[in-house]
């Protein structure tokens, strides 16, 4: 996708909180994209998420390593967080802060955002590691809603993200609601083979074993 007049600019949104516009290189993303159709042609399909009050997500989900259902993660793990995620979430880290403290996800959260998906405004609070949450966005562009610790309402900004996007939250915004509320359809790059949007987070969840 075209980057406009602008080149678009990494930014601080919030302590902790940087976003890097264009940082999975092209060939990675497509590479990415193929990876996220075969996990979920193996034994950890996508599926539509029901929340304990009989909501049904819109996106449909995957997880690798551990697994999380609403709002906690099992004690099993099926198909491992693969070596190249780690190294990503990583090299990621190190991106957005210079280091990456040893930083070990052993969950990987894959989000497909078909047209009319959206996510609404959550924490990422069933993890007991307070390490970094790291977001990797694929395919269409998206309004990322970025707010505050107590409540799903205001304050908070609206960051675009587009494909090949990193957004990494930790520190004093680990723990700020975030969402979804817009997807733009027929955005992503054609080259790319992904209708929709795909994001990937990576999560330390301090439980061990």
């Amino acid at each position: 996708m075209s980057e406009g007049l602008f080149p678009r600019e990494r930014v601080t949104v919030a302590p902790g909180a940087v976003h890097v516009p264009g940082w999975l290189p092209f060939a990675l993303q497509r590479e990415l994209v193929d990876a996220c159709r075969a996990w979920g042609r193996g034994p950890v399909p996508y599926r539509q998420t029901v929340l304990p009050g009989g909501g049904v997500m819109s996106v449909r989900s995957l997880c690798l390593g551990r697994p999380w259902v609403p709002y906690r993660y099992l004690d099993t793990v099926g198909v491992p967080v693969p070596d190249r995620l780690v190294e990503l979430g990583r090299e990621a880290l190190v991106e957005a802060y210079g280091e990456h403290g040893g930083f070990t996800p052993d969950t990987a959260l894959v989000n497909f955002y078909a047209p009319g998906a959206r996510m609404g405004m959550h924490q990422d609070r069933e993890e007991r590691s307070g390490a970094p949450v790291v977001s990797l966005s694929l395919g269409d562009r998206c309004v990322f809603r970025f707010g505050n610790e107590e409540n799903r309402g205001r304050p908070y900004q609206d960051v675009d993200l587009a494909s090949g996007d990193l957004f990494v939250f930790g520190g004093a915004s680990r723990w700020v609601h975030h969402g979804v509320p817009r997807v733009f359809p027929d955005t992503a790059e054609p080259a790319l083979g992904l209708v929709g949007r795909l994001n990937i987070t990576l999560r330390e969840t301090g439980l061990g074993g």
